[in-house]
């Protein structure tokens, strides 16, 4: 460490002289940080523009997918009655009614106090179809609230779908099994207890019924309340009995439409980006900085744009199958506006997509989304994407740059030390002048003194 004496001797304030020094000869560090600034700056703008781009591509490819075209909304007649349909779900009409609803099997045993014994062997078993569970007691906790507690314990390691209460009441407590399914299939046996267990609710299946079984119509049971099936792709779940009930179910087109409108925001999303981005703007005074975007002029985003507004404006491609005829895409509601952005129209859709389904999909799927989705990726593939190419020349050179910057640390902090120790020396030199000087001027002195 050199240690500057600063000015001492020569009444140089060489601190500052030194900082000065330093300042001029750290200006290509100066430019290299500016660099840096720059390159960061329009880095972040291909980042976001990139972003931009991928919810374009993700709007384009949901459009792409067959099952937004398969889309089914469902509806029901009944408050009691709700209805889903899935994506493909057979589309069309059907009335039925609820005959009953699917119940779990209950079963009750009275005893005289909470004491009683439940079994007189200490165990007994409880049988759900295939399924048999014995349930053996403690000899301490034979009784209804140690017979509750073995069930439930039984129940949790074997799956065994049963539960069990004891509930106190004027006449003693009753010990409750309950099925913790619906339907006859989950119906349960039990043997063994002290007391014949009655039976509070017979387990028992749903049932619809479609027309009139003795002329044409049919019966379908379920052992729960939600029936899937009967209409290919819908589920119908019931909370009450009610009669002549009607399910429809159509084509979801608000659900397609939803997905041109996000393919529609995508894309002005990504323009305006561009727009920002690249706008080129102008000086205010001569010399001074640009007010334009940090990639103003720049050619890649330039050509996204153009690209973007082409996919619509040029309409449909010709040379795809069925679309020879098709024109212009504003027959699916989307045109541009004079602003250099896209509208949706979904009435014009839903319309146009009733008249000719296969027609309308094709010129989606093939035509407007397909575009869309090549100029997406092309632009922010993971290796040859455009912007993606950009972005990584970018970090590279800030990588470049930000070694050089601490390339210049190292060399200034040499320099700054190269000086100290010059000016240092030079103090020390003019201290030694200015003694020697001194020495001098007392011994001339002194022998003038002498002489007289």
């Amino acid at each position: 460490m050199v240690t500057s004496i600063g000015g001492l001797s020569s009444g140089i304030d060489t601190t500052s002289l030194i900082n000065s020094l330093i300042q001029v000869e750290s200006q290509p560090q100066t430019s290299l940080k500016s660099r840096v600034s720059d390159v960061t700056t329009a880095n972040t703008a291909y980042q976001t523009v990139n972003t931009k781009m991928k919810s374009l591509l993700t709007a384009a490819q949901d459009l792409i997918k067959p099952d937004t075209w398969k889309a089914a909304k469902a509806t029901s007649t009944s408050t009691d009655v709700t209805v889903t349909a899935a994506a493909g779900a057979q589309t069309g009409d059907m009335t039925f009614k609820i005959d009953k609803l699917a119940t779990a099997h209950r079963t009750t045993s009275r005893f005289v106090d909470a004491s009683s014994p439940v079994a007189p062997s200490g165990s007994f078993d409880i049988t759900v179809g295939t399924q048999t569970e014995p349930i053996v007691l403690d000899p301490d906790k034979n009784t209804p609230q140690g017979a509750a507690d073995a069930i439930n314990k039984v129940a949790s390691k074997t799956g065994l779908p049963v539960r069990a209460s004891v509930i106190t009441t004027s006449d003693g407590p009753v010990l409750q099994i309950a099925s913790t399914k619906t339907g006859g299939e989950n119906a349960f046996a039990i043997t063994g207890l002290y007391e014949e267990p009655q039976i509070m609710n017979q387990g028992s299946d749903a049932e619809l019924i479609v027309g009139d079984p003795d002329f044409g119509g049919f019966r379908v049971t379920n052992a729960s309340n939600t029936f899937t099936g009967v209409m290919p792709g819908v589920t119908i779940t019931a909370t009450k009995a009610p009669a002549d009930t009607t399910v429809s179910v159509v084509s979801d087109t608000d659900a397609m439409a939803a997905k041109m409108q996000a393919l529609v925001d995508a894309a002005n999303g990504a323009l305006a980006q561009i727009n920002l981005s690249s706008a080129a703007g102008t000086a205010s005074a001569s010399g001074a900085a640009s007010s334009g975007g940090p990639l103003a002029g720049d050619y890649t985003v330039r050509q996204l744009s153009s690209k973007i507004l082409s996919s619509v404006s040029s309409g449909a491609d010709k040379d795809v199958v069925g679309l020879e005829t098709f024109g212009s895409f504003k027959k699916l509601g989307i045109e541009l506006t004079r602003e250099g952005k896209l509208t949706f129209n979904k009435d014009t859709f839903v319309s146009a997509y009733n008249g000719d389904p296969a027609k309308i999909q094709t010129a989606v799927t093939e035509g407007l989304a397909k575009t869309m989705e090549d100029v997406a990726k092309a632009a922010t593939d993971s290796i040859s994407g455009s912007l993606t190419t950009k972005i990584k020349s970018n970090a590279t050179m800030l990588t470049r740059l930000n070694k050089e910057i601490l390339d210049w640390d190292t060399k200034l902090a040499d320099r700054r030390t190269a000086l100290q120790r010059q000016f240092t020396a030079m103090e020390t030199a003019l201290a030694k002048v200015s003694s020697q000087s001194s020495w001098l001027s007392s011994q001339m002195s002194s022998s003038s003194s002498s002489s007289e």
